[in-house]
């Protein structure tokens, strides 16, 4: 059974001290989703295991919000965001 990525967002800023990535969503997102930020330099697998609104947090997010999302590695700014399903 082959795994199928459907692209939800993007990385538009990381912070580093944190290791925090906010992502621009084009698609809805759960906490337990496995997904992939993959760019030149980057290519990391995770399970989302808590994100944020505002400092709110939340376990899903729709297209069209910006999420905080805490990260297992580095990540880069315009990274591809994949759900990985």
């Amino acid at each position: 059974m082959s795994e199928e990525l459907q692209e939800i967002g993007k990385v538009t800023h990381f912070f580093t001290k944190i290791s925090v990535a906010v992502i621009e969503l084009e698609a809805p997102i759960s906490v337990g989703d496995r997904i992939l930020f993959k760019g030149p330099t980057t290519n990391l697998e995770q399970t989302i295991k808590s994100m944020e609104i505002e400092h709110q947090k939340v376990t899903r997010a729709e297209a069209g919000q910006s999420i905080g999302l805490k990260v297992d590695d580095r990540v880069r700014e315009n990274d591809t965001v994949y759900k990985i399903s």
